[in-house]
């Protein structure tokens, strides 16, 4: 569902990914482990079309994004990919059911259906009770939880995670780790996910190691 074929980055003359192939099946959960520098970021980066690499190819549900125009792009994005990062990049004016609408709302989907769909999500992760709360007035494991339903919303592709459990405690890790194979036993989700946890790591289908830029080993 989605492969990299020898994709290269540098910033300035440090060469940061020196040729990454990688084939992620659909409703595999895959865990990217490495030292900090290894890359692993950048990789989840250009996956997500967030950058794009020096060389190399990625497709995406029979698509290279990277073909298409910087509107195309865009258009992609937030209708194949959805993402949680370490520090759930919510916006604190909103609530957050306003939170999970949002990618909806960019795909210029009514509102109307936007809020059901949100409501519908927020109550299969069993945050109903929260729906009317902003940010500040959530705890990490709940910020977590609905980012995780922003992600969800246009039923994307894949979800690609930024040391999703990172800024957590150990209940709301375990949780959310349990959270993620829920959704792909539930949902078929497919995830791609960078982490330091080693516990989270080791329950996923599939471990990659990287190191200085390279996939250095796979189990």
């Amino acid at each position: 569902m989605i492969r990299t074929t020898g994709i290269t980055k540098s910033f300035d003359k440090l060469q940061i990914l020196k040729g990454i192939d990688l084939l992620v099946h659909r409703k595999e959960i895959v865990a990217i482990v490495g030292p900090s520098g290894a890359g692993k970021t950048t990789l989840l980066q250009i996956i997500g079309t967030l950058d794009k690499p020096d060389s190399g190819n990625v497709v995406i549900d029979g698509v290279d994004p990277f073909r298409l125009n910087e509107k195309e792009i865009s258009l992609f994005r937030n209708q194949h990919i959805g993402f949680v990062f370490q520090f759930h990049q919510l916006l604190p004016e909103f609530t957050a059911l306003e939170n999970v609408m949002i990618p909806m709302l960019i795909a210029r989907e009514k509102a109307t259906t936007a809020e059901k769909k949100a409501k519908e999500l927020l109550d299969f992760l069993n945050m109903s009770d929260r729906m009317t709360h902003k940010p500040a007035e959530l705890s990490g494991g709940e910020k977590q939880r609905i980012a995780v339903a922003r992600a969800l919303i246009n039923n994307p592709s894949v979800i690609l995670a930024d040391e999703p459990s990172g800024s957590l405690d150990t209940k709301n890790k375990e949780e959310l780790h349990a959270l993620f194979f829920d959704l792909r036993n539930k949902l078929g989700q497919t995830f791609i996910i960078v982490t330091h946890d080693e516990r989270l790591a080791t329950k996923t289908d599939r471990i990659i190691h990287m190191k200085d830029g390279v996939i250095n080993s796979e189990q």
